[in-house]
């Protein structure tokens, strides 16, 4: 009997925020490094056999991290890219919070010229169902990716309504587990620290 595969949505840590640039080129701080190296020590990473991140730098730089630790190259799916929030760029904390809030609230509707919640999670389901499909690692799976879309897809996977009581922790650097198969949830949002 083949062994259980588990796929791993990570998200990334801590960026080094720049309000004049675009928010996908942003880089991961010198904290959200370490948090990515810090994740490198859980006994299960060294079952993963594959890294797939998305295409936006502070993600890249997660899974370059892990993927180098474990001497793999990183699979860039562009699909995996956090709700697009282009039309407003950068907005100050506060602002994001309540426009986010406003993203779960209404998964139907464009807040903001944002990309819908409800697109994002099609979109977001849809691109890990491709790579599990054609995955060919004998290992587990990573994924590093964003916080937005991993609630939308833990709301996918439970079978809920899009909810933000389902986004991770504010900071980001987080991760739960699934059965690559079946898509059942082993672990819900724990911080990539061990």
């Amino acid at each position: 009997m083949a062994a259980t595969r588990i796929a791993y949505f990570i998200t990334h840590a801590e960026v080094e925020i720049d309000p004049a640039i675009p928010v996908p080129q942003w880089p991961l701080s010198a904290r959200g490094r370490a948090r990515h190296e810090a994740f490198n020590r859980h006994g299960f990473v060294t079952r993963i056999s594959t890294v797939y991140t998305s295409d936006e730098r502070k993600a890249r730089d997660g899974g370059d991290i892990l993927a180098g630790h474990l001497g793999l190259p990183v699979q860039v799916i562009p699909a995996l890219h956090e709700n697009d929030r282009a039309a407003t760029g950068f907005l100050p904390p506060p602002e994001f919070e309540a426009t986010a809030d406003a993203f779960f609230a209404n998964p139907e509707l464009s807040i903001r010229g944002w990309e819908r919640a409800i697109d994002a999670q099609n979109r977001i389901a849809a691109a890990v169902d491709a790579i599990l499909a054609a995955d060919r690692g004998h290992g587990d799976i990573a994924i590093v990716a964003h916080g937005g879309v991993g609630a939308l897809l833990l709301c996918h996977l439970l079978s809920v309504p899009i909810d933000r009581r389902y986004d991770q922790a504010a900071g980001g650097g987080n991760y739960f587990s699934f059965e690559a198969a079946t898509r059942r949830l082993l672990q819900g949002w724990t911080r990539i620290e061990p």
